[in-house]
């Protein structure tokens, strides 16, 4: 897919706190976007990493991000549940059963302790795996 055509406006915003120092060292970088944010190489993240606060493991959580936003045209908030519940990449929710992906979703949300209905129902997976395996395809 060209990530020209991903989510071309979708700005990097209202990122969880614990991505606060991630989120400036990119601003001054001037990736501001999901699609910029994916392109990015591991030099160039590494790079980020020497040059500010920001951490490794959290720059490339929001690279895993981007993809899912970019390639699944998902929501930051959903890509980031996938991430945080073990599936970080369209490959890994292309080879999930619905069944799984609620109950890895479910998991984390409880404990979390998330007063609210689940996010992820079995129709909803189901979407995402399918467009996740018509990426593949």
């Amino acid at each position: 897919m060209n990530t020209d055509d991903c989510c071309p406006d979708e700005e990097l915003r209202d990122l969880p706190q614990s991505f606060r120092h991630e989120h400036d060292v990119l601003q001054a970088a001037g990736l501001n976007t999901w699609p910029s944010l994916k392109d990015l190489d591991d030099r160039t993240l590494s790079r980020l990493v020497r040059n500010g606060r920001a951490s490794a493991r959290n720059l490339y959580r929001l690279r895993g991000m981007a993809f899912l936003v970019c390639d699944l045209n998902l929501a930051p908030q959903d890509a980031a549940l996938l991430m945080h519940a073990g599936i970080a990449s369209c490959e890994a929710l292309a080879a999930c059963t619905p069944e799984r992906l609620v109950r890895q979703t479910g998991r984390l949300e409880r404990s979390l302790g998330v007063n609210r209905p689940s996010v992820v129902d079995l129709r909803l997976a189901q979407i995402w795996i399918l467009k996740a395996r018509q990426l593949m395809n």
